[in-house]
């Protein structure tokens, strides 16, 4: 049995071969980019206007004062949307324009439309009466000052979101490389097992939960994962099968709970080897989740979670996701940190991933709780729980107000 510690970075050092696809930018939410995606153009494309005001010349203001003023012809009106060519330019001249709209070349800052005085009156007016100077690039919204062409939108191996959609179609992104959804098939094991659409079922056997798990998470992670059922003890033949099929297929990762420990009927790590499989690890301190196990053939891996829910929920999260995060390209999964509110205890030389809530006081501040019932076949304080708490190894004891680190319940991607 190794240590959590070892065991991510044996994970680290691991990546599944995912290859990379063209996708339409409107359908890449929850996709990672397999490339840097650059702006095809500058945003904004053209000088446009903050306010609505009137596009003047700055250097035609110069001198002007209250006490030295200069009327300005006022040319025509711009709207947002319209082309912003003047035929009749003349010095000292104004263009109406609205917010938005492109400013004409000739001009190169705004006069709001506030601080502007008509001539001869403010219902026809057929000139400005303007007698300050006015500062060059007032009031612009600058081509390019937002994006300019071929500056980066997102990076290799981020998750884009919705305000990433917004940039796409505000610059013209249409097509993005992505990389492809890493495909996994799981099973469950044991005679224990039946469907969780059974209302009544004997004491002796417990309903399905880990299959529909997983493919919970499929909807949530943007994964492609392959529901293969249950497996019952005495039929291996099922499993090895799926495996030889596996071998051959495009699938990236095969996953099963239950019967990967020391029992009389846990078949899989002897299967496993007979297939060629070689162990990445099998055993870590951790709980929940202790018999737990990663192996690897060619470029294939097989990952043996623990049949208990939390303890195969737990598997998923510290290690199968930071497999896929590595093989994605993504970047480590950052930690957050709040205090500790109530006492915790555990084995000196387990990690103890802890189901917790975290609230945030009216000071801003973090403040984590170790919810009660923290045994591995209890469901309530996981429904309850919004993060893990991680107890690392090496301590039994952390009191209140310890500085303790956290995930997500569930990722976020």
């Amino acid at each position: 049995m190794i240590t959590y510690t070892k065991a991510l970075r044996l994970i680290e050092k691991i990546s599944i071969n995912l290859k990379s696809e063209k996708i339409s930018s409107t359908n890449s939410i929850n996709r990672i980019a397999a490339e840097n995606i650059l702006s095809p153009n500058n945003n904004p494309l053209s000088n446009n206007t903050a306010f609505d005001g009137f596009a003047i010349l700055s250097r035609e203001t110069k001198g002007l004062s209250k006490k030295k003023i200069k009327k300005f012809k006022i040319l025509k009106t711009i709207a947002a949307g319209d082309d912003p060519k003047i035929k009749n330019y003349k010095k000292n001249s104004v263009v109406e324009i609205m917010t938005g709209g492109l400013i004409p070349k000739h001009y190169d800052s705004i006069l709001p439309v506030e601080r502007a005085k008509f001539f001869p009156s403010n219902k026809r007016p057929t000139h400005l009466m303007v007698g300050e100077k006015v500062k060059k690039f007032s009031h612009v919204r600058l081509a390019g000052e937002d994006y300019k062409k071929r500056d980066i939108v997102i990076k290799k191996g981020e998750l884009i979101k919705p305000k990433h959609l917004m940039a796409f179609t505000s610059l013209g992104v249409k097509k993005i490389l992505v990389k492809k959804k890493p495909k996994i098939i799981f099973f469950s094991t044991g005679n224990e097992i039946v469907d969780y659409k059974k209302k009544n079922i004997p004491v002796w056997k417990v309903r399905n939960s880990n299959n529909n798990y997983f493919m919970a998470l499929a909807n949530i992670m943007n994964l492609e994962i392959i529901n293969g059922g249950t497996i019952k003890d005495s039929n291996s033949n099922k499993l090895k099968k799926s495996l030889r099929k596996f071998l051959k297929s495009d699938i990236d990762l095969f996953v099963t709970s239950g019967a990967i420990s020391a029992g009389k009927y846990d078949f899989i790590p002897k299967l496993i080897r007979n297939f060629g499989f070689k162990n990445c690890f099998k055993g870590v301190a951790i709980k929940p989740g202790r018999p737990i196990m990663l192996s690897k053939l060619k470029n294939k891996y097989f990952f043996g979670l623990p049949g208990n829910p939390i303890s195969c929920a737990a598997g998923f999260r510290f290690f199968i996701y930071p497999l896929l995060r590595n093989s994605l390209g993504m970047a480590k999964e950052k930690k957050f940190k709040a205090n500790l509110i109530n006492k915790y205890s555990k084995s000196k030389n387990m990690t103890h991933f802890a189901r917790c809530l975290i609230n945030v006081n009216t000071k801003g501040l973090g403040k984590l709780q170790a919810l009660h019932g923290q045994q591995s076949h209890r469901i309530e304080p996981f429904v309850k729980a919004n993060c893990w708490g991680i107890f690392p190894a090496g301590k039994e004891q952390f009191k209140s107000g310890k500085i303790i680190e956290y995930v997500d319940l569930i990722p976020n991607s």
